[in-house]
């Protein structure tokens, strides 16, 4: 199941709302992720700092990320 590039980057930012304060406090207020690769970035934090279901979710959005780029590489 493919997933469309702007509703991977809805879902992050998503989970960017919801562990804001408690994992992601020190990013600014306004933050949210543009590129690819800073999307990534937030995922990692989001493993590394927050409880056991934000660990799950961002895994969850890793794998959609994954699907992305192999479909992309497939289709070249």
């Amino acid at each position: 199941m493919a997933v469309e590039p702007q509703t991977l980057a809805d879902a992050v930012n998503a989970l960017v709302d919801e562990y804001r304060t408690q994992c992601l406090w020190f990013l600014r207020p306004d933050y949210y992720p543009a590129t690819r690769e800073a999307q990534l970035r937030i995922l990692d934090y989001v493993q590394r700092y927050g409880d056991r279901r934000a660990h799950l979710r961002a895994a969850m959005l890793r794998q959609w990320f994954s699907q992305t780029s192999s479909a992309v590489s497939a289709a070249s």
